[in-house]
Formats: C-alpha cells, structure tokens, sequence
C-alpha cells in the first residue's frame, strides 16, 4: 500500500498536481514507517529508510513551493466533478481549507433562494453548508451571503427561509449577514485564511436525489453530482463585499 500510494504521488508530482502530490507522499512515508518498524531484514530496512528519505525531501519542497505561491498569489489547484460522480460532500470538499482560524466567510451566489425546483434545493444546500462551517475545525464567527431576491411569490419564502437560517445561526454563535444584488451572477466562496473557491454551479452542483428516502437524500457524499469544476486559489488579501 505504501508504494503505491508513493508511486501514485511521484506521477501527480509530474504532472504538476503538487497539493494531491503532497497529501500522497505524506500517506505514503507514514505507511513505509510501519513497514519499516515491522521488518527485521536490516537490509531491506536501510532501503527503506534510502527510499523515504528521498521522499521526505522532496515533500518538503513540494511545501516551500506550494507556500511561495501562496504568498505570489499565484496558487491554483482545480477539481473536476464528472456527471454522476459521488463522494464531492461540502466537507469533503472544503475540510482542507476551514482551518482553525476561519472566522469569517463570504458566500457568494446567486441562486440561494427557492426551496423546491425542478432539480434544486439551494436553501438547504446553503443551510447544510452552514451546518458544516458550525461543526469544525473552524471558529466560524460571521457568514456573509450576497444573493438575488427570488422572483414574484418566491421571495416571501426565499425571505422567510434566510431568517430563519440566521436566527438558527445566531442560537449557535454565528452572524448571518445578508445583501442582495440584482447583478451578481459569480460564484464564489473565501474564508479569511486566504483560500477562494470558484464552483462551476456554485452549491448546486448536486443532482436532484431520487426521493426522501433514497441513499443520498441525507448524506452529500453519496449523493450523485451534475458535472462542474472547481477552482481553488489563495490569495494574501480577502476581498470584502
């Protein structure tokens, strides 16, 4: 398992797909550890211990890399979401960017209104994602949502749904503030650690599930998605609204 894992990170590594490259030599020097503390052939042990110090090296500066970047403004990493594609739940999503110091979100999207359409349910997209950034490893303090008002009589429950989303917010120590703008068409999400996130479809990247009892109606993960991309980026200077 160890080898393949580093030989998965070596290919992603020439591929220039560094964040994955790293997130696969580190699972890969872990697994050889423990392949080195169980083998008693001290030949094969100083191969071993040849082998992840070589990768350990270059993980390393894989890590100054990525941080130059960052600091360049310069970092972009994408995602591709096929169509009917599972496991793209908002936590598996964003876990890697809500670091303990988010405190503050912006949410950027047009579309966080109507309860019920034909393939959406954008209000309670919004609302699972909050429940996300409520749970942790964050100390998410404030969540700004830009937004388009609903048309005709949807707006009255677009209206009442965000009210009562806030309110829920404010029961677990979260401001939830709220503009509206009859421009916006970006999507776009940024903690203030610095990390952006441009989504194809913004939240509603998720196919309609096939009734509420199906697998997937609760759970995100094995919920199947419509195909879109994502674009991460990090920038030094979080963008107000």
């Amino acid at each position: 398992a160890g080898a393949e894992t580093v030989k998965r990170a070596v290919q992603l590594d020439a591929a220039s797909r560094f964040q994955e490259s790293l997130v696969c030599y580190q699972e890969g020097i872990d697994l050889l550890l423990q392949v080195v503390k169980a083998t008693t052939d001290e030949a094969k042990k100083h191969r071993y211990r040849q082998k992840i110090s070589e990768y350990m090296t270059r993980a390393e500066d894989i890590k100054k890399h990525i941080e130059k970047e960052k600091q360049d403004g310069k970092y972009h990493k994408q995602i591709r979401i096929e169509e009917n594609a599972t496991g793209f739940g908002y936590e598996k999503l964003f876990h890697e960017y809500l670091t303990e110091i988010v405190s503050e979100v912006w949410v950027e999207d047009p579309y966080i209104r109507q309860v019920h359409q034909a393939s959406r349910y954008l209000l309670y997209n919004f609302l699972r994602f909050c429940e996300m950034l409520v749970k942790g490893p964050c100390k998410v303090k404030t969540i700004h949502l830009l937004t388009s008002y609903d048309e005709g009589s949807g707006r009255s429950q677009q209206m009442t749904a965000l009210e009562e989303i806030k309110q829920s917010l404010s029961n677990n120590g979260v401001t939830l503030n709220i503009d509206f703008s009859s421009s916006i068409h970006d999507r776009e999400i940024r903690f203030n650690n610095g990390w952006m996130i441009k989504i194809g479809r913004g939240l509603d990247y998720f196919k309609k599930p096939q009734g509420r009892f199906s697998i997937g109606y609760c759970d995100l993960d094995l919920r199947p998605c419509h195909e879109t991309t994502v674009d991460i980026f990090h920038t030094k200077h979080t963008k107000k609204m």
